[in-house]
């Protein structure tokens, strides 16, 4: 300190010279703190979807009565189409089978004698177009329909054979391209009085088929139209029960998609319930026609086994239900949710 002139002089100390100031990293702000990866975005969004999935089956669980009913309906409207399109599918490899031989019957005239019925389908071994003959005469015909027909003592009492002789044929695979030129051929020979052709009862029951499967499309679309009816007026119930929740969840910012959600999970699992409880009823219809289809079976000396609906038909009736289930909840949710709009 120096005293100069009465005043007080103050002399600085030496300090040292600051150090340059390093550059501060900004500060994070809180929504630069979290962000979300793609992995991260989609462990959220299966968890989201597997969370609303428990919420609505635990609703449909809480009114077991109510839901039960609604499952019913579904399942009785989807067991039809699906009994009728098993049962078409028997028929057709019941058919298969059948059309693996074509044979060609002849009867012949019956001022014929045994000897030149005998010697005529000799004749037709001759043939290029014939793989093999059976020839049956009037009277083992006649022999077999009094073993077989049960009318034996009424066969007795008639006075002369009425049946006449039949010669079997079956015609190699390239005359079997053309079996209606084949049976116009023997039909216009003089021994022969009548030629039938195996295989047109079996040309009559594809026809029919080819009618009951288009039967069954048209019968399935109308009761998958109902199942639409029946889950889009369940969902609706659905909405209008929670009116208040749905009203209170937009005006805190939830999206239509998260509304909708729930109701879509509704809608999925009435579908699978309803196709689960369809092919039970479809199954237990089969194992309960499988006996009596045996019997009748051994009556014609034949086998048939029945099947249900397979794994294809079964993976068909699981799809379109549970499409229809969401089909159905989905129209529903997008009709009636515009109306729910917070004021």
């Amino acid at each position: 300190m120096d005293k100069r002139r009465g005043a007080v002089r103050v002399t600085p100390r030496a300090t040292a010279a600051p150090a340059p100031a390093s550059k501060a990293a900004p500060a994070k702000r809180g929504a630069e703190h979290h962000k979300v990866d793609l992995k991260g975005h989609s462990e959220s969004w299966v968890r989201n979807h597997s969370e609303v999935s428990r919420s609505s089956l635990k609703r449909l669980l809480a009114t077991p009565l109510a839901t039960f009913m609604t499952v019913a309906v579904l399942a009785i409207a989807l067991t039809l189409p699906g009994f009728l399109f098993s049962a078409l599918s028997n028929l057709q490899q019941l058919t298969q089978g059948w059309e693996g031989e074509t044979r060609l019957s002849l009867y012949l005239q019956p001022t014929l004698s045994s000897e030149e019925a005998d010697r005529f389908s000799r004749t037709l071994l001759l043939r290029d177009d014939i793989a093999a003959i059976d020839y049956i005469s009037a009277e083992q015909g006649l022999l077999e329909f009094k073993r077989y027909s049960g009318f034996g003592e009424v066969v007795e009492a008639l006075k002369e054979n009425p049946l006449p002789a039949v010669v079997m044929l079956i015609p190699k695979a390239q005359a079997a391209k053309d079996l209606g030129l084949l049976r116009a051929s023997f039909e216009a020979m003089p021994e022969v009085q009548e030629a039938i052709l195996d295989l047109e009862w079996l040309q009559r029951l594809d026809a029919m088929l080819a009618v009951a499967k288009r039967t069954v499309f048209v019968l399935g679309l109308l009761l998958g139209v109902a199942v639409l009816l029946v889950v889009g007026n369940t969902i609706k119930m659905a909405i209008e029960s929670r009116r208040d929740e749905i009203i209170v969840s937009k005006l805190v910012g939830a999206t239509d998609a998260w509304v909708r959600r729930p109701f879509l999970y509704t809608g999925f699992w009435y579908g699978l319930s309803g196709a689960l409880l369809a092919w039970l009823v479809i199954q237990i219809a089969w194992m309960m026609l499988k006996t009596p289809a045996a019997e009748l079976a051994n009556l014609y000396h034949s086998q048939i086994e029945l099947h249900g609906l397979g794994v294809i038909g079964s993976l068909l009736l699981l799809a379109v239900s549970l499409l229809l289930g969401w089909l159905g909840a989905w129209l529903s949710v997008r009709r009636h949710l515009r109306e729910i709009e917070p004021r």
